[in-house]
């Protein structure tokens, strides 16, 4: 067994490093070339309910209308089975993929409603997949619903989905649950094989000029790698052997893949690296990587995973409060000549 092989959602897996959701992992050529490249698994963009709802809105008003006026017109519109919905081109492609690739490939699931969750998910499954991430992303903005209302409509998701499915499941949650850690557990015991920390939450910016309501994409940073750093390490001790976990936003480097495995991660995921730097960036993370842990003595991804997480930490409150002070207290000003020393 390769030194950096691991285990992720009962899949095994080369190393720990996968292709996370991208426009780069929606199209089986470029999937291919992040295999070639070192990617250990390969996320699917979302299948998003909305799209494949707003299809079929349109086409039945296309088809309806000039209905009953001239029989003859009808004849200058094509059938319905002419037409490939978005899901029906979500299911091809993962059947390309399957074809292509050696590794494996999970689709990703953003549904609406809960009938929608559950009839996509078997058609994933039907399709192919080798696993099931769903996406979980949800603005609490409706003042009549309570958190524990939302938690409880989100664990009806994974329920209805882990009846209805066999494949090994994943959920992609956000970091803005009231009890992330209770909430963490209770998918896990819902039937969710693993979780992946975390969600991000793309903000839409406001034009001044027009006044109109604009997308605005940023890309992830390192620095942002620092919060599902604290949950898995957090995560990985309450959950032990019950769940895999994934660390997604942040990961760059081969070092930023080494925090991921020390606090517990089962694999680290890659999105904004691979498309700041390409598909083959995967090799360059694998060398650092493999250099890290010559560096350091680990002999492989099995001896590092976990290897400072909170229960294995000498200091676990450093997850927590008691790291909030010296935070604070690690910042610098720079220096001001003019500025008069100030009294304790």
């Amino acid at each position: 067994m390769s030194r950096l092989a691991t285990n992720y959602l009962g899949l095994d897996l080369r190393t720990p490093l996968v292709a996370s959701a991208s426009p780069f992992t929606g199209q089986p050529e470029s999937a291919l070339r992040m295999q070639e490249g070192g990617a250990a698994a390969i996320v699917l963009p979302s299948l998003f309910e909305e799209e494949v709802v707003r299809e079929e809105v349109e086409l039945s008003q296309v088809l309806e209308q000039g209905a009953g006026s001239f029989a003859e017109a009808l004849d200058y519109f094509p059938t319905v089975d002419a037409f490939e919905s978005s899901a029906e081109r979500y299911l091809a492609v993962i059947g390309q993929m399957k074809e292509k690739l050696d590794v494996p490939v999970i689709a990703s699931l953003n549904a609406t409603s809960s009938g929608g969750w559950v009839r996509f998910a078997k058609l994933i499954e039907e399709a192919g997949a080798d696993a099931l991430e769903l996406n979980l992303y949800r603005l609490g903005a409706d003042p009549t619903r309570d958190g524990s209302g939302m938690e409880a409509s989100d664990l009806e998701v994974v329920r209805r989905v882990r009846e209805s499915t066999d494949i090994p499941l994943a959920v992609k949650i956000s970091p803005y649950y009231s009890a992330l850690a209770n909430f963490a557990a209770s998918v896990v015991e819902t039937g969710a094989n693993g979780l992946v920390l975390f969600n991000r939450f793309y903000q839409p910016d406001l034009d001044a000029d027009t006044r109109e309501v604009v997308p605005r994409l940023e890309l992830s940073q390192p620095w942002e790698l620092r919060l599902p750093l604290r949950w898995i390490a957090i995560l990985r001790s309450q959950l032990a052997t019950r769940a895999s976990l994934a660390a997604s936003s942040g990961v760059h480097t081969g070092i930023d893949a080494a925090k991921a495995l020390l606090v517990g991660a089962d694999v680290a995921m890659m999105t904004s690296a691979v498309l700041r730097k390409g598909r083959e960036h995967f090799a360059t993370v694998e060398k650092e990587l493999v250099e890290w842990m010559d560096a350091n003595e680990y002999t492989s991804v099995a001896e590092l995973r976990g290897s400072v997480s909170y229960a294995a930490s000498d200091d676990p409150s450093a997850f927590e409060r008691a790291n909030y002070v010296k935070i604070l207290r690690s910042w610098n000003a720079p220096h001001d000549p003019t500025s008069r020393p100030q009294m304790p």
